[in-house]
């Protein structure tokens, strides 16, 4: 089948380009912008990338395409599709009739640490030595990938309440029917699709409506808006997990999260010892070993598994190392994210100076939605430094005046790094935030030290 796909440079649609390459069928794609790591990735599997969306992208034979949830009408591929009766599907519509049909699926949601908790639960899976298939928002270093087809019956998948195309508006994990299924967490975000939290929590509720009697949900016991969701109605086992409480808890041996005892229900089931840093990556790992559990592999086999974790690419990633300055790429673009991610990175590094670089990048995080959660997701820095949105109509200098930090607000990419690299010190920790490829900063400021050396 030849397949064009609509908005391939995203982590979603780009996994489904390589499920589908693996499935033999003729794949190339067309995005406004395509940026590493998955550009790279598809490349490297030779899948054809078209720049911008001109209709004469599309092959003239293509049997359907795949249109990405970025797509809306105006698009001038998608009004060439209409109006040439082209076949078009939503990508986790394809998803679930060409590969999850036949599959035994865990799925991975919540608003934070999908990616990282996807990609565990498909390593304790790979190193039990049952070959799962899996599509993940991100390229998990210990399998190079973002997707593959795997072998039956199990694929791992992080399931994302984000909505599924312009002509469907369900959240993707509607179409998945996961008998897996992890609740990690749950709080308000992707405001440009939902109004307010309820809205949220109502589209959680619809996915534990399609968890089957026999399946089992792995909850976070702490989370009090899951807690909501499943008070709704809840018509599957559920397993909580949490540090210090639920069926299978963590018992923190290093306060950076970097060793942590596991217990299933109160006996002690064996240690992990790992790089990965956070309170938040324990509770990661927990969800994993559980759902891990409900299909058969052992805690303790788990656990041995977590130990050669190697975490996502773009999850507090480090770049480079100039001049005894350590620079770091984080995928964090929500307050609670930011302040986990900060948090961990703290307890590890001790009184040593941390510096946050962030991207208001996400429509929630343009829109002010959060602005008065920053100061707390960011007070584990010592100094902040922004780039400002080019359409925010809040005053994000204002917000950042009233930090007890030093801050420093940019209006570009080259400013930003001209004005932050005299302020860097031996021994600085720069943590760079964004959910895009943020103008190459990383590279730019690694430049800039060196040449200021």
């Amino acid at each position: 089948m030849r397949l064009h796909i609509l908005g391939i440079g995203g982590t979603f649609m780009g996994g489904l380009a390589l499920l589908a390459k693996q499935r033999g069928d003729e794949v190339r794609g067309s995005d406004r912008a395509v940026y590493p790591p998955m550009s790279t990735q598809l490349q490297q599997q030779g899948i054809t990338l078209f720049e911008g969306y001109d209709a004469a992208h599309l092959d003239p034979q293509v049997d359907c395409v795949l249109v990405g949830n970025v797509i809306k009408r105006g698009n001038p591929a998608m009004e060439y599709i209409l109006a040439n009766k082209i076949p078009y599907m939503s990508g986790p519509a394809w998803l679930a009739a060409n590969v999850l049909q036949t599959r035994s699926v865990l799925g991975v949601a919540g608003t934070h640490g999908k990616t990282t908790t996807t990609s565990m639960l498909a390593w304790i899976l790979e190193q039990a030595g049952l070959r799962p298939g899996f599509l993940i928002g991100g390229i998990p270093e210990n399998f190079g990938v973002s997707a593959r087809l795997g072998e039956a019956p199990f694929f791992v998948i992080e399931a994302d309440e984000y909505d599924s195309a312009f002509f469907d508006k369900r959240a993707k994990f509607i179409h998945y029917a996961p008998k897996t299924l992890i609740l990690n967490n749950l709080e308000f975000d992707h405001a440009d699709i939902f109004a307010d939290l309820d809205a949220v929590k109502q589209q959680f509720h619809f996915l534990v409506r399609t968890i089957p009697g026999n399946g089992l949900i792995v909850r976070h016991a702490q989370d009090a808006n899951l807690t909501a969701v499943l008070e709704k109605g809840c018509w599957t086992p559920v397993m909580d997990f949490g540090v210090g409480t639920g069926a299978l808890q963590a018992v923190l041996r290093e306060a950076d999260g970097s060793a942590f005892q596991v217990l299933l229900e109160e006996s002690d089931v064996g240690e992990v010892q790992w790089d990965l840093l956070g309170r938040h990556n324990v509770e990661n790992a927990l969800a994993a070993i559980a759902a891990a559990h409900h299909v058969g592999v052992v805690p303790s086999q788990a656990i041995r598994a977590l130990s050669t974790f190697k975490n996502v690419k773009r999850r507090l990633e480090v770049k480079g190392k100039v001049n005894d300055i350590l620079i770091y790429d984080d995928f964090a673009h929500h307050p609670t994210a930011i302040a986990t991610t900060l948090a961990g990175l703290r307890a590890k590094i001790g009184k040593a100076r941390l510096i946050a670089v962030l991207e208001f990048g996400s429509y929630t995080m343009r829109s002010g939605v959060h602005q008065g959660d920053m100061q707390r997701a960011l007070q584990a820095a010592d100094r902040v430094v922004c780039q400002s949105p080019p359409d925010a109509d809040w005053d994000l200098a204002q917000m950042l005046g009233e930090f007890k930090q030093p801050t420093a607000l940019y209006p570009d990419v080259d400013s930003l790094v001209s004005g932050l690299v005299p302020c860097l010190e031996a021994g600085d920790h720069v943590v760079v935030m964004s959910n895009s490829g943020f103008g190459g900063i990383h590279q730019k400021l690694l430049d800039a030290i060196d040449a200021s050396v």
